[in-house]
């Protein structure tokens, strides 16, 4: 029985083609997640930051007396800030004093740097369309 064929050892091209290709499949699938999830922790960072500056100014507002919050005024305070000082703006903070009898309503909410050119009215008039990552309010009473 010499004509019989020998078994081969190993794999032919085309399963280390096939191997190839799913293992590049899978690949793909796996940098997909990644990126997702690299998004993901960027924009829970920009939240958290929004948060940390909207309650910081509103601790500020709880130190004031009642002169020096009556002294603000009722016009919204606009300001830029610039995180993490690399001479880049981040975040927008837009605040306001709202006085109503004795007590004061205090506002503040935090966008993104690119809604530098929208008006600070139309800000506050509607902030989830202008992408608004965080908002907080509280009444300081005097």
């Amino acid at each position: 029985m010499k004509n019989r064929k020998r078994k081969r050892a190993g794999f032919s091209l085309i399963e280390v083609i096939l191997g190839i290709a799913l293992l590049a499949v899978a690949m793909l699938g796996l940098a997909q997640v990644f990126l997702l999830g690299l998004h993901n922790n960027a924009r829970a960072d920009q939240i958290s930051n929004a948060a940390f500056l909207a309650q910081q100014q509103m601790d500020e507002y709880r130190t004031l007396t009642a002169d020096e919050l009556t002294a603000l005024g009722s016009s919204p305070q606009d300001e830029m800030i610039d995180v993490n000082n690399d001479g880049n703006y981040e975040f927008r903070r837009v605040s306001r004093l709202t006085p109503t009898g004795l007590n004061w309503l205090a506002e503040v909410w935090v966008f993104p740097s690119s809604q530098s050119d929208v008006d600070v009215a139309d800000l506050i008039q509607a902030p989830p369309a202008h992408r608004c990552r965080a908002e907080v309010s509280s009444v300081i009473v005097r």
